[in-house]
């Protein structure tokens, strides 16, 4: 069974560019398109990775994470934050804080995002 991403942002080019280069890796990507569908999409079915956006309308990245982060059964989710405002959230403070693996400044790669997931999955895959 594959693993199953929860690809979170309200930017469609940036859901479609992650979601083909994470489908084509052979993960289960599930879409939303802001913070709220995300935690509705994760009480229904608890992802293996979280990739959100940190600006999002009803509910941002930051709520969602802490929303998450709030409930036991999701403290080991591996989450990782997507910012257009990269320079201005601290990745140290968000890992401490908030155990967020990275957070990843847009425009990003999809590839080092990929990289990324499987790092924090432990897949490996020969490129």
């Amino acid at each position: 069974m594959s693993k199953r991403v929860l690809l979170c942002d309200d930017e469609i080019h940036i859901l479609r560019a992650a979601e083909f280069k994470l489908t084509k890796a052979g993960y289960d990507v599930q879409i939303a398109n802001d913070g709220q569908e995300a935690w509705e999409a994760i009480e229904q079915q608890k992802p293996d990775v979280l990739i959100t956006d940190c600006q999002m309308p009803r509910l941002d990245g930051l709520g969602l994470v802490q929303r998450v982060r709030a409930n036991p059964q999701l403290a080991g989710l591996p989450i990782f934050m997507l910012t257009a405002k990269g320079f201005e959230l601290s990745h140290d403070d968000l890992a401490a804080k908030w155990n967020v693996r990275a957070v990843i400044a847009k425009p990003f790669s999809p590839r080092e995002l990929l990289q990324q997931v499987d790092a924090a999955l432990g897949e490996t895959r020969g490129e």
